[in-house]
């Protein structure tokens, strides 16, 4: 089961990613809103209960909040992902990856890959070209994260499957 850590955009912030070009192109893949996400660390095949234990122990109540901003525009990642650039995530993500340092060597497999983070949400997949005005789209918005999840990715034809197996509330403002 391949897992993944992650934050949600609020709806006001998916709102406004909602109105970015989208365009059909052949070989394009664009992710529903209900799978936009910003990626805090992949964790890839491990045990879901060990990667939850592993998570709750870490003090999410305790974290101050932050405020992820997107933008300042749509950007490619690698050579196959149309991305927004995600910034204010990188505290959350140092306490994710020191949480799960050592996920699957308790149950005999591979501790996640030590990748740097790159703060970004994954907006389509392509293959070949990048969909013409997709790249470059100006973006501003922002969001302050109220949980963080836990999510089983499962590839599939059509795309990926995503269930949430589970959440850790932030500390609320004060």
């Amino acid at each position: 089961m391949r897992l993944f850590v992650a934050v949600r955009p609020s709806t006001e912030a998916a709102d406004v990613l909602d109105r970015l070009p989208r365009p059909v192109a052949p070989r394009v893949r664009w992710l529903p809103r209900s799978q936009w996400h910003v990626t805090l660390r992949f964790l890839g095949d491990a045990d879901p209960g060990e990667a939850a234990a592993a998570l709750g122990a870490v003090p999410w109540g305790e974290v101050a909040p932050v405020d992820v901003m997107l933008g300042p525009a749509t950007a490619l990642l690698g050579g196959s992902v149309v991305m927004v650039p995600a910034a204010g995530g990188d505290d959350l993500a140092a306490r994710v990856a020191m949480a799960t340092g050592h996920v699957g060597q308790l149950s005999g497999g591979q501790p996640p890959e030590d990748r740097p983070f790159v703060g970004h949400l994954t907006l389509g997949r392509f293959r070949d070209e990048p969909p013409a005005g997709a790249v470059g789209s100006p973006v501003s918005t922002s969001f302050r994260p109220d949980e963080v999840f836990l999510v089983a990715s499962r590839t599939l034809p059509e795309g990926a499957v995503h269930e949430v197996v589970a959440r850790f509330p932030l500390a609320s403002e004060a």
